[in-house]
């Protein structure tokens, strides 16, 4: 089954990266504020990252083969993880230029120019967010939705040194640019942590989230409550925008295969319904059979 390419969104992706690099980098060249090279070393990740993301995606676009009998969805994790470190990178090169402009500290100039170039990309990125974030949620992409977060980090980042770039300008304290730069950073190294943290997950097999899980409950209670059979084993895994749900069905002894088998198709269509991009697979088992209770347990 071949799986929807993404890349058109790491294309976009890439262009505003390298849009809000030269508008931030011109706003760090017009003031010399700290806070706005610091903006600017964030876009620069953001460029890598949407680089390695078209790759990523790519790859995960690619069907099933005789090698990935399951797809190459776990791709996407090592994008978001590397974003996790870059962002981390990123955060440490902001904290050592800040600490360098705190030990000694230098005039803001032309404010206003600075700001309003800053404030444009700033608008860039949060238009784009948004595009990436909705295409995340829609196709179930881990790329798309670290993408996306990173550039609301990045424009949070930028109000922040907006901030402080207007406050120095008002007040003529020129402290407030370096310790800004400082807030920002440690506001980048909780984004980095967040997204090594569920990309870790992913790369280890964590199960749907709860949403899903419960919609997958919903499904067999219907069953459970028409049918009169059971189930048991429920187990689940993601794999970047796959899910894997696997379920042991218990039905009456005296049914033929036929009909179980029937039931059977029409769960695992039902639970594809209402979990985006999953596999369903189910085991039939005599509900009346004692050994059907002894496979129960997660290591089986």
């Amino acid at each position: 089954m071949k799986h929807p390419s993404l890349t058109r969104y790491a294309w976009l992706s890439i262009a505003a990266a390298l849009s809000t690099i030269a508008l931030k980098a011109g706003a760090y060249f017009l003031t010399g504020s700290v806070g706005l090279l610091s903006d600017a070393i964030e876009s620069i990740v953001n460029l890598i990252a949407a680089i390695m993301a078209l790759v990523v995606l790519t790859i995960a676009a690619q069907p099933e083969d005789e090698s990935h009998a399951f797809g190459h969805g776990k791709a996407e994790y090592f994008s978001s993880n590397a974003e996790g470190m870059l962002i981390l990178v990123a955060a440490l090169s902001i904290a050592v230029t800040a600490i360098e402009r705190l030990l000694h500290p230098r005039e803001i100039e032309q404010v206003g120019v600075g700001l309003a170039v800053s404030l444009v990309a700033a608008l860039i990125n949060f238009i784009v967010a948004r595009i990436l974030y909705k295409a995340g949620k829609e196709h179930g992409s881990i790329t798309l939705e670290a993408d996306s977060h990173h550039l609301m980090t990045d424009v949070w980042t930028s109000v922040g040194v907006v901030v402080a770039v207007g406050a120095v300008g008002l007040t003529g304290w020129i402290i407030l640019d370096p310790i800004i730069a400082l807030v920002v950073s440690a506001n980048i190294v909780k984004t980095g942590i967040q997204l090594i943290r569920r990309s870790i997950a992913g790369l280890m097999d964590a199960s749907l989230s709860e949403k899903e899980m419960q919609a997958v409950e919903d499904v067999l209670e219907k069953y459970r409550q028409e049918k009169e059979i059971d189930f048991h084993a429920l187990r689940t895994r993601q794999a970047g925008a796959r899910h894997f749900i696997s379920v042991h069905v218990l039905v009456p002894g005296a049914w033929t295969v036929h009909d179980a088998h029937h039931i059977a198709e029409d769960i695992e269509a039902d639970i594809r319904a209402v979990v985006q991009n999953s596999v369903a697979f189910t085991h039939l088992e005599p509900i009346d059979d004692e050994l059907s209770h002894e496979d129960i347990y997660l290591d089986r």
